[in-house]
C-alpha cells in the first residue's frame, strides 16, 4: 500500500460511492470536506484525516483509518474509516425523526388496493 491514496479512489474503494465518477461528482459539488474544508478530486488522503461525506439524507464524520484503492467488499470496506460517535449518534437520531414522520408516498404509484380504494371514493362523490 502507498502512503496516500486520490480521494476519488479512497471514497470509491470505502464505499461511500457506487462509482468514482459518482465520487468526482460529490466532491466537486462540495459534499465532501477534508478537514473541514473544501477539497479537489485528487486531494491526497492519508491515516487520520478527518472527512466529512454527506450523501442523500445522511452526513458521515469519519477518520480515515487505512488506505486502499482497490474496492473489496463491505467489511473490508469499513476497516478502512471510523466514523465518529457523535455522527453515528447524528444520523441515529435522523432515523428515528423520519420513522416517527411516517410514510411518505411522494411519487409513488398507488397499489392495487389503493387504486380501488381511488375509485370508490371518486364513485362515491359522484352519486350525491
Amino acid at each position: 500500500m502507498s502512503e496516500t491514496v486520490r480521494l476519488d479512489q479512497w471514497l470509491w474503494a470505502a464505499r461511500f460511492f457506487r462509482t468514482r465518477t459518482l465520487a468526482k461528482e460529490a466532491i466537486e459539488a462540495g459534499h465532501v470536506r477534508c478537514d473541514g474544508e473544501r477539497c479537489k478530486v485528487a486531494k491526497s488522503v492519508h491515516a487520520g484525516m478527518n472527512l466529512t461525506v454527506r450523501r442523500g439524507g445522511e452526513e458521515f464524520a469519519v477518520v480515515v483509518a487505512g488506505l486502499s484503492t482497490v474496492r473489496g467488499g463491505a467489511p473490508q470496506a469499513q476497516q478502512l474509516y471510523d466514523e465518529t460517535p457523535d455522527s453515528t449518534a447524528r444520523r441515529e437520531q435522523a432515523r428515528l425523526m423520519r420513522q416517527a414522520a411516517g410514510p411518505s408516498f411522494g411519487n409513488e404509484r398507488p397499489s392495487k388496493k389503493g387504486r380501488r380504494m381511488i375509485e370508490r371514493l371518486k364513485r362515491d362523490w359522484g352519486q350525491d
